[in-house]
């Protein structure tokens, strides 16, 4: 499964050409783009972007921020194997939601 960037890259170039961030619109640049558009997805950052104000949001947010650093987990039985991919998946999750919270606090960096 890809990032959520391109959905957040989708919405700021939407901003930066004046166009209202909707989720037709936003759903229009992704499918251009050729992304595999999830409508949750598109619905959710739309919802989220009603309540920040881009250009406050760019002005007030140091350019770039750091990288996350992954590690290999060890090597592990069936079981814990099943477990690992559990805790992995839900990890992905949280690190994908974190991406997206950082992007949206990052927007400087598109505009830098």
């Amino acid at each position: 499964m890809r990032g959520r960037m391109e959905y957040i890259y989708a919405a700021m170039l939407l901003h930066r050409a004046g166009k209202e961030i909707n989720e037709e619109n936003l759903t229009r640049v992704l499918e251009a783009a050729g992304v595999e558009v999830d409508p949750i997805r598109v619905k959710s950052l739309v919802a989220a972007l009603k309540e920040i104000d881009i250009d406050e949001a760019i002005k007030a947010t140091p350019i770039g921020f750091p990288a996350v650093a992954t590690a290999a987990p060890p090597a592990a039985g069936p079981a814990e194997e099943a477990k690992a991919a559990e805790e992995e998946e839900e990890a992905k999750e949280e690190e994908e939601e974190k991406e997206e919270e950082e992007a949206l606090a990052g927007l400087a960096s598109l505009f830098g």
